[in-house]
């Protein structure tokens, strides 16, 4: 059998390390251990009934059929309704494209504008799939560690340090996967007085946890603040996060023409329009009644509290209160240089991550894939009893580690912080 000699583009990436961890745990599952997963990143509620409806409607209306290329002008239209409604926002929708989710649409973004060594500044921790989509479209990321006293957001002076005459595109996610950091008026009005400077940088905003936020402060949008820099930013957003519509594949990118007209030049020579069915459902998502998006943020705050409480009791972890989205980021340094019970070394936090699953049957994604190393990531888009499972196992597998460089690594008690 010949030999399949890869691309150089498919050499650059794997598979996405959530999905493989989630793979692990649904493997040691098979087997017959009782796994406790927490790795997931998508809602665990079903899409609402009247979503579903308006999508069975549109089948029994016959729109099955081939859609225009950057999506029908009806969700186009309900795209640009949501950006002025919500966000005070002025999209018509030539300056909107629908893609295959927020993945697809940034995909195609890149896809259109990035040549061989431009940079993408990827602020870490990062969602896994960043990196990956620069690399495999000839872009070189460049990974920006957030620091912990920063509450894992990126500063107007590290973002002035890393911007190169390469550099074409930078990355901002908030709230945040995996730390639920999200940006605040100031903060962002920081970060826009840099970019002033360098106007050679484009701005792409992932907006896709934009409603999950457990925070009082101000939600006004980067381009109220920052007008002046619209003709440079892409949004982000779609339905798989406010309306539990993972599966369907629906989301939407909206920014400068030029830029969508190539966009949309990409998607019509790979996908093609998204499902006319999909779109059909998140044009009714959009203008329909938005209770279930906080009826669902109001159960998060609730699992995100029950977790926060378990983890204060469990030495050698600290963790910060995640203002937005639905995962918690745990710093387990103080736990690196441990070992474990039948002697083995924890060397890393994807030793700890392995301990975790392996050990305690408790399935949890390393820090390390986010960019973060000494650090994990809890999802709590589970039930309340997973959660609570979830934790016992987590505090039972840290008391049986002995760390003997708990002092020179840090050896505080975890406390929820709010930064």
């Amino acid at each position: 059998m010949t030999k399949l000699i890869l691309s150089e583009r498919a050499a650059r990436i794997g598979i996405a390390p959530n999905a493989a961890a989630k793979a692990r745990a649904q493997a040691l599952a098979a087997s017959g251990r009782t796994v406790v997963e927490l790795t997931s990143g998508e809602p665990d509620f079903d899409t609402p009934d009247w979503i579903k409806q308006a999508a069975i409607a549109a089948l029994a209306a016959g729109e099955t059929k081939y859609t225009a290329q950057a999506g029908t002008l009806e969700l186009r239209n309900a795209i640009s309704d949501k950006l002025a409604r919500e966000n005070g926002l002025t999209y018509p929708a030539a300056q909107i494209i629908a893609g295959n989710g927020g993945k697809h649409v940034i995909y195609n973004a890149f896809a259109a504008t990035l040549r061989s060594g431009d940079e993408v500044i990827v602020p870490a921790p990062f969602w896994q799939s960043f990196p990956a989509m620069v690399a495999i479209n000839d872009g070189t990321p460049v990974q920006i560690a957030g620091l912990r006293e920063d509450g894992y957001k990126l500063t107007p002076a590290r973002l002035e340090a890393a911007i190169t005459p390469r550099t074409r595109w930078l990355i901002l996610n908030s709230p945040s996967n995996p730390s639920g950091a999200v940006y605040g008026a100031d903060e962002l009005t920081g970060l826009a007085a840099v970019l002033r400077r360098h106007p050679h940088v484009w701005i792409l905003l992932d907006e896709i946890y934009e409603h999950i936020r457990f925070d009082d402060g101000s939600r006004e949008h980067w381009l109220t603040l920052a007008p002046d820099l619209a003709d440079r930013t892409l949004i982000v957003n779609g339905g798989s996060k406010p309306f539990a519509m993972t599966g369907w594949r629906i989301g939407y990118g909206a920014g400068p023409v030029e830029l969508i007209r190539a966009m949309t030049i990409v998607q019509s020579q790979s996908t093609s329009a998204p499902s006319s069915i999909g779109q059909a459902a998140l044009a009714a998502a959009l203008r329909g009644d938005q209770r279930f998006v906080r009826e669902s943020v109001q159960a998060y705050r609730e699992r995100r509290d029950l977790l926060l409480d378990a983890l204060a009791d469990i030495k050698g972890l600290r963790c910060i209160a995640p203002q937005g989205a639905f995962f918690a980021f745990v710093d387990c340094s103080a736990l690196i240089g441990s070992t474990t019970a039948n002697g083995r070394h924890i060397l890393s936090d994807t030793d700890f991550v392995e301990y975790l699953l392996y050990d305690h049957g408790l399935a949890v994604v390393d820090g390390t894939s986010f960019g973060m190393p000494d650090h994990f990531r809890l999802s709590f888009v589970a039930e309340r009893g997973a959660l609570v499972e979830g934790a016992r196992r987590l505090a039972t597998a840290v008391v049986g580690l002995t760390r003997r460089n708990a002092v020179a690594r840090g050896s505080e008690t975890l406390f929820t912080e709010a930064v």
